[in-house]
C-alpha cells in the first residue's frame, strides 16, 4: 500500500477483510465442480445443474434481502453474512469426513452462499459509498478489483496443488475460514454507523422489493449497462462448468493444470484494474468503459478450439489473458458508475437487484447450456456462448450520462 493514495484506516480494514475472503475464494476456485466430478462422479448435466440451481434459488431467496439491508446498519449485516458463509461451507468437509456428502448438500450450500453473497455485496456497496468520498470511489473499486485478480492468480494453482496433496475438500475449508477472518476484520473497523431512516411507511412494503429494479430500468445510463452486464456474465459463467467437464474429463487435464490455465491469465486482470483510474482520467470514464466492455466480448469464442496438452494450455491462457484484462478494466468503472448514479438511500436495493438479476441470468443460461452440452457436446455449447457474446457490445450505452444530483450523503460514519 506504500505510495498509494490513502483512504483512511477504516477503509484499510475493509480492504484487508475483502482481501482475506478474496484469497479464500481464489484458493477454492471451482471447488464444487471438482468435488462433483471427482468425488460424486457427476456428469455435465449435474455439474451445470449444481451451478445453476444454487444461483437461481439463492437469487430468489435474496430478493427481500435488498430492502432488509437498506434500512439496517451495514457492518453488522456484512459480519452476519460472512458467518453464514463460514457455517455453510464448513458443513461440506464435515459431511465428507463422516462419509455423508451428497449432491443435495452441495446444492443447499450453493443456495445459502449465493444468497449471502448478494446480501453482503449490497451492504458492502452501501457502506463503501458512505465511507469514501465520491472522488475516491474509482480508486477504492480499483483496489478491490486488483485484489480480486491477484487472489485469482495465486489461489487456483495453490488450491489445485492442495487438492492433489490433501484431498478434494481442502480448499472448501480454507474458503470457509477466510470468511470467519473477514468477519473479524470488519468488526475491527470500529466507529459508529448511523442506522438508515425509513421515509414513509414504517415497515417494508411490497414496493420496496422492486425499488432497485425501478431505479435501474428508468435510469438511461444504468439500464443498458444492466442488460449488457447480465448477458455477458451469464454467457461467460454458463461455459465455466462445461469447461471443467471438458478439461478434467475428456481432455484429461490434471487439477493443477485446470487451476493454472485460469490463474496465470489473471495477471491481466490486475493490470486492467490498475489502469482503470489513469485511463479514465485521460480519456474519460465513459469512453474507457465502452471500449473495455466491447473488447471483453471478443475473446471467449476461442475456448471452443482448445486441445489436449501444451497447445491447449497455451490457447486457454491466451484467451483468458485478453478476457480478464478487459474485465479488470471494465469492472471498477461499472461499480463506480452504479454508485455515482444511485442515491445513498437506495444503494443496497439497487445493488441487490443487480446481483439477483445477474445470478438468475447466470443460473438460467447455465442450465440451458448444460442441456445444450448434453444434446450436442461441451465444446459445441462453449462455441455457441462465444458467438453470442460477439453481439453483446450492441447493448452498451452510446451516450454519456452525467451523475444525477444525488441526495446528500448519509450521515457520516464517525
Amino acid at each position: 500500500m506504500a505510495g498509494r493514495r490513502g483512504l483512511g484506516r477504516r477503509f484499510g480494514w475493509l480492504w484487508a477483510s475483502y482481501a482475506v475472503s478474496a484469497y479464500g475464494t481464489g484458493f477454492g476456485f471451482g471447488a464444487f465442480p471438482l468435488i462433483a466430478v471427482l468425488v460424486l462422479h457427476s456428469g455435465p448435466t449435474q455439474v451445470a445443474a449444481l451451478a445453476a440451481a444454487g444461483r437461481a434459488v439463492g437469487a430468489v431467496v435474496a430478493v427481500p434481502l435488498g430492502p432488509w439491508v437498506e434500512f439496517r446498519r451495514k457492518r453488522p449485516v456484512m459480519v452476519a453474512m460472512d458467518l453464514t458463509r463460514f457455517a455453510a461451507l464448513m458443513s461440506v468437509p464435515v459431511a465428507f469426513a463422516l462419509g455423508g456428502l451428497s449432491f443435495a448438500q452441495l446444492l443447499v450450500v450453493s443456495v445459502v452462499v449465493a444468497a449471502a453473497n448478494i446480501a453482503f455485496n449490497a451492504a458492502g456497496g452501501a457502506y463503501l459509498k458512505a465511507l469514501v468520498p465520491p472522488e475516491d470511489l474509482l480508486v477504492a473499486n480499483s483496489r478491490f478489483e486488483s485484489t480480486t485478480w491477484t487472489a485469482t492468480t495465486v489461489g487456483p494453482p495453490l488450491g489445485g496443488a492442495a487438492i492433489g496433496l490433501f484431498g478434494p475438500v481442502t480448499t472448501v475449508v480454507a474458503d470457509a475460514v477466510s470468511y470467519l477472518i473477514s468477519a473479524l476484520g470488519i468488526r475491527a473497523i470500529g466507529g459508529t454507523e448511523p442506522r438508515a431512516e425509513r421515509v414513509g411507511a414504517p415497515r417494508m412494503r411490497a414496493g420496496d422489493l422492486l425499488e432497485g429494479w425501478r431505479h435501474i430500468l428508468t435510469h438511461p445510463g444504468l439500464r443498458p449497462l444492466f442488460f449488457n452486464s447480465i448477458v455477458v456474465n451469464g454467457l461467460i459463467m454458463a461455459s465455466e462448468p462445461l469447461l471443467a467437464v471438458l478439461l478434467l474429463g475428456r481432455l484429461g487435464f490434471a487439477p493443477w493444470q485446470y487451476g493454472l490455465v485460469f490463474a496465470a491469465p489473471c495477471v491481466g486482470g490486475l493490470v486492467g484494474s490498475r489502469l482503470a483510474r489513469p485511463l479514465a482520467a485521460r480519456y474519460g470514464q465513459h469512453k474507457v468503459l465502452l471500449t473495455a466492455g466491447a473488447l471483453r466480448a471478443c475473446w471467449p469464442v476461442g475456448l471452443a478450439f482448445v486441445r489436449p496438452g501444451v497447445p491447449g494450455i497455451v490457447l486457454i491462457i491466451t484467451v483468458q489473458l485478453g478476457l480478464v484484462t478487459c474485465c479488470g478494466l471494465f469492472n471498477p468503472l461499472l461499480a463506480t458508475c452504479r454508485l455515482d448514479h444511485t442515491d445513498p438511500d437506495r444503494v443496497a436495493r439497487t445493488l441487490a437487484a443487480w446481483s439477483v438479476s445477474s445470478s438468475a441470468a447466470i443460473a438460467a443460461l447455465t442450465a440451458l447450456w448444460g442441456v445444450l452440452a448434453a444434446i450436442t457436446s461441451p465444446r459445441t455449447a462453449i462455441a455457441a456462448a462465444g458467438v453470442l457474446l460477439l453481439a453483446t457490445p450492441l447493448l452498451l450505452p452510446r451516450r454519456e450520462h452525467a451523475p444525477q444530483n444525488t441526495k446528500n450523503q448519509a450521515a457520516s460514519l464517525t
